[in-house]
């Protein structure tokens, strides 16, 4: 082993130099500078050395020091840089990377929303987790009611848990806002449902409110008319059949004539020529009075369809849980 400082430095700088090996350079590190390595052992002779040199021969071993940490260092950098680095040849072909596109049920509900703000409609937002008022309470649904059988949902907490319709916005907007209201909102929710062709635990709701002066029936069929027409085609037609929500009186189920035969009956339809897509309803008065509008000057209707239930019939669609297996192949139909 060398025994001068400028034959040590020569040493290491001649292995780093050749050495491709990251192993033998921390080898190398262990031999120059660990405890029992020739620069540390250099440091040890300082005390020894004769007082009127002791100053030049120290300052001599620490630049060596630091010299060498710094090389072995940047070495160790150097490679690891080199192993990542790769020989690309330029003049190959480029691999085309397939472009991302937005989901089907995306598609949808976008679709959706362009039709109601044509309209004139707004689009609300609120929160998945809820509050149990807002969900239950304020939509005519005491706790005692069957009507919560049938949205058993998801509870996180005592009054808390996940909105099983996106109704409570319908709910935040009218204590924020007065009349005149004309607003949809779409969003996630959820239902301790099984999963089937039909049904999962999560799924996607498009809602929507109009409070008004003089608000009818009418407006109601007219506003959803439009609506499907501008979703499934302008020969689609709409009819309302008797039914019973608690935020609603009267209340109505919602069918549609059928986009895939034309309302002459197949297996889609069950052969009856309509399907049916949700509920809807004039506004219940208890809703409005909760909400503190008066009932004897504002009337208003809503609706509830699932944007799956619109995206099944639209596209042919018979299993609900195509949309959540991440079958690229399913998707990128769409």
């Amino acid at each position: 082993m060398p025994s001068t400082i400028d034959e040590i430095r020569t040493a290491l700088e001649t292995r780093l130099t050749a050495t491709r090996d990251a192993q033998d350079v921390r080898n190398a590190q262990i031999e120059y500078l660990g405890k029992k390595g020739t620069v540390t052992a250099l440091l040890k002779q300082i005390s020894g050395v004769a007082e009127d040199q002791r100053r030049q021969f120290g300052e001599q071993v620490n630049a060596l020091k630091q010299w060498a940490a710094q090389a072995i260092e940047q070495k160790l950098s150097d490679l690891s840089s080199k192993a990542h680095r790769y020989d690309i040849d330029f003049s190959l072909p480029g691999q085309l990377m397939p472009a991302g596109k937005k989901h089907i049920l995306t598609q949808v509900e976008e679709e959706v929303e362009s039709v109601f703000l044509s309209m004139g409609f707004d689009i609300e937002e609120g929160p998945e987790i809820e509050q149990e008022y807002y969900n239950f309470e304020a939509l005519n649904i005491p706790a005692d009611h069957p009507a919560r059988d049938m949205q058993d949902t998801f509870y996180l907490a005592p009054g808390m848990l996940l909105r099983t319709h996106t109704s409570p916005i319908q709910v935040r907007t009218m204590k924020r806002e007065n009349p005149p209201i004309r607003m949809i909102a779409t969003g996630r929710c959820y239902r301790r449902d099984a999963i089937d062709a039909s049904h999962t635990p999560v799924f996607t709701q498009v809602e929507g409110l109009v409070v008004d002066k003089g608000i009818t029936f009418a407006d109601l069929k007219g506003v959803l008319q439009e609506f499907v027409r501008g979703v499934f085609g302008s020969s689609t037609n709409v009819k309302l059949l008797p039914s019973f929500f608690p935020f609603v009186e009267p209340g109505a189920e919602t069918a549609i004539s059928c986009p895939i035969c034309g309302g002459k009956g197949c297996p889609t339809c069950k052969n009856s020529g309509w399907i049916e897509m949700g509920g809807s309803g004039m506004v219940h008065q208890n809703v409005l009075q909760e909400v503190g509008y008066d009932t004897s000057i504002y009337q208003g209707f809503a609706f509830g369809w699932g944007i799956e239930r619109i995206a099944m019939i639209k596209y042919g669609i018979r299993d609900i849980r195509m949309f959540y297996d991440n079958d690229l192949d399913f998707l990128g139909q769409f």
